[in-house]
């Protein structure tokens, strides 16, 4: 009764405080821009990119405005009022300036946060969780919210009927969790990579198809190869060694990762391309023919996944590693789509996954399907455009109903007045779905909110934990029984908005790619292939995403409404 009467108290001052706040004109830098303008000049950077918020109606004027600067214009949405431009470096205080901008942010790299929980002494041997785990449990604590309980009183609400958007790091396309839903459905309905292939040269999977070849077999770079068939054909290749590739594929020092799983970063990879018909096939053994591999088209079309590396049965870890493809006909380039890390199977299993150690462990909303969007570089973090456009695409496919990223960083002026807040808003409004964003782990300070999870229409989460969760994952003990994470961000905003607006369970078990080794806490218990426990506000926005599919599956079954503002009210 007391949790009860506390959660109406919170919940009457968020209602109170998330007024949204006066928009200012986006004439001046802010004192982080203008770091940012220096360390370009400093560079002797040509041009910087720079992300504007139009005001709504005015993205022609901007356009034309940007481009009568020598501004290149990369990516527009009329409607949402978004520019992305690349703007010559001595132009873009005219730029911040220009008649019908409401507001405009210089494109940077954020930091990937490290969900991986540090040392802790002592630490007690916990039993392990399994197949026997029940959905209720504090391994994956979704009975914190009331998730857990939830499905088990109302079965068919169970996210069946949703789907779910993750921009993050891309989800694992082999673990059984992240395979199918608890209808048998497939789970993960789209998969795409939300970098530019012309803007981002650090992203090496953005394979330029500029090279015709054509026959039964062909020469190119001075080997010969077979073609799947006798035709013309568009040529490139992926090369591990490739400088801007590694993070976790690296097992070795030096540049580059493996691909393969084969023990060096060695190998190159050729893929071939008829454009004409959309299929690709990518040359995964290195023989230099493509007659023994099966042709793929993008992933939405027939769910087709390939493989890098062998299985090997005597080995506890997979030896190889799931890829889609992804091409784009308009400037010449296949994607190789794979993820950039462990973080977004993390937070896909906790908001989603489905039947965990095979039993009946789950996500908060096992029945929900996903699209998925990477946004993040292998060794760099993730671009802030990429953030935002990529969702845009999660946000603009008719059946995504929840957004979750669980990506984000601390500005110099946290006051939600911005053009990611701006775009962020519109969004919401304009395609009827709700965001849950991490709030950041720059805490316990106070004003250490992170945006854009302080946006005034996204629902930002702060961590939580129990004393159970507590003793079970990190194998210590807590005198408390529920309590804030200590790295959690807390507010207010900068202008005094309330945010983070909700607490969920910080720390779970969750899925990660079955390539990787298995993370629990050293002293624990031992986790199975596939399986590691991560913290971070990033645990926690999954959780409340998992939570308003939920209510959307319930509310679409009975006929009930379900807009933004409702789902964040509720």
């Amino acid at each position: 009764r007391a949790v009860l009467l506390l959660a109406g108290a919170v919940l009457t001052l968020v209602l109170t405080a998330a007024v949204a706040p006066a928009k200012t004109p986006g004439g001046k830098l802010s004192k982080e821009e203008s770091a940012l303008l220096r360390q370009a000049n400093a560079s002797g950077d040509k041009t910087v990119t720079l992300l504007v918020a139009a005001q709504l109606g005015q993205t022609k004027t901007v356009v034309d405005g940007l481009q009568a600067l020598g501004a290149t214009v990369r990516y527009r949405d009329d409607a949402l009022g978004y520019i992305r431009a690349d703007v010559p470096t001595d132009k873009v205080k005219e730029a911040f300036a220009l008649t019908g901008v409401e507001a405009s942010d210089i494109d940077t790299v954020v930091p990937l946060p490290d969900p991986r929980p540090e040392g802790i002494s002592p630490v007690l041997a916990q039993p392990a969780p399994g197949d026997a785990t029940p959905r209720v449990n504090p391994y994956m604590p979704t009975k914190d919210t009331g998730a857990a309980q939830f499905v088990d009183a109302n079965p068919t609400w169970d996210g069946r009927g949703v789907t779910i958007g993750i921009v993050d790091t891309g989800i694992s396309l082999d673990h059984p969790s992240l395979t199918t839903t608890s209808t048998g459905e497939a789970k993960i309905v789209d998969w795409v990579t939300g970098t530019d292939p012309l803007t981002d040269t650090n992203d090496p999977t953005w394979i330029k198809m500029d090279t015709q070849v054509s026959g039964a077999t062909f020469t190119w770079n001075s080997a010969s190869y077979t073609a799947p068939a006798a035709g013309s054909y568009r040529i490139g290749s992926f090369s591990e060694a490739s400088a801007t590739f590694g993070g976790e594929y690296a097992t070795v020092a030096g540049a580059g990762g493996d691909l393969n799983r084969d023990g060096d970063h060695a190998d190159t990879f050729a893929v071939l391309w008829n454009d004409g018909t959309g299929q690709v096939w990518w040359d995964t053994d290195a023989d230099r023919s493509f007659a023994d591999q099966t042709a793929m088209r993008d992933y939405v079309v027939n769910k087709d996944v390939g493989y890098f590396g062998t299985e090997n049965a005597a080995t506890p870890a997979a030896d190889r590693v799931p890829f889609v493809v992804q091409t784009d006909g308009k400037n010449k380039y296949v994607n190789l789509g794979i993820v950039g890390g462990a973080h977004g199977s993390h937070v896909a299993g906790i908001a989603a996954g489905n039947r965990l150690f095979g039993g009946t462990m789950s996500g908060a909303a096992p029945g929900a399907k996903i699209v998925s969007s990477r946004a993040c570089l292998f060794v760099a973090g993730c671009t802030t455009h990429a953030l935002f456009e990529g969702m845009i695409y999660v946000a603009k496919q008719k059946n995504v109903d929840v957004i979750n990223m669980s990506i984000g960083g601390l500005p110099a002026l946290n006051d939600g007045n911005n053009a990611r807040c701006a775009l962020y808003g519109r969004l919401i409004e304009q395609s009827n779905v709700q965001m849950f964003l991490s709030a950041g782990n720059s805490g316990p300070g106070i004003n250490t909110a992170g945006d854009p999870g302080l946006c005034t229409d996204v629902v930002g989460m702060g961590a939580y934990i129990t004393s159970e969760t507590y003793e079970r994952n990190y194998g210590t003990p807590m005198p408390f029984e529920h309590n804030l994470h200590y790295f959690s961000s807390r507010g207010p905003r900068e202008d005094g908005g309330f945010s983070p607006n909700l607490v969920a369970g910080g720390s779970a078990i969750s899925s990660i790619p079955m390539w990787q080794a298995p993370g629990p806490v050293a002293g624990t218990y031992t986790l199975p292939q596939g399986y590691a426990m991560f913290n971070g506000t990033s645990m926690a926005a999954p959780q409340a995403t998992g939570v308003g599919a939920l209510l959307v599956s319930a509310a679409k079954q009975a006929g009930a409404q379900r807009q933004p503002d409702q789902i964040r009210k509720a």
